[in-house]
């Protein structure tokens, strides 16, 4: 897998944020994956939180969300 999106998959991206992003801040929070994913385990949402959240600010950017689901 690539590790930058281009074109067609970065919209897909942003689609896909917007969608669990409800309040529409800009961040995805852990209660907005849990509100939109809500059988995802709490041990899966911990483990996003440790590997995608790189501000340690408690909430998902889009560039944060990106890098997660482009990690190499």
């Amino acid at each position: 897998m690539s590790t930058e999106p281009t074109g067609e998959r970065l919209a897909e991206l942003r689609q896909a944020f917007a969608a669990i992003d409800a309040d529409g801040d800009g961040f995805v929070t852990e209660a907005e994956f849990r509100g939109h994913f809500p059988d995802l385990p709490a041990e899966a949402i911990g483990s996003l939180n440790r590997v995608g959240d790189s501000d340690g600010d408690g909430r998902f950017s889009f560039e944060e969300f990106v890098r997660l689901v482009y990690r190499g």
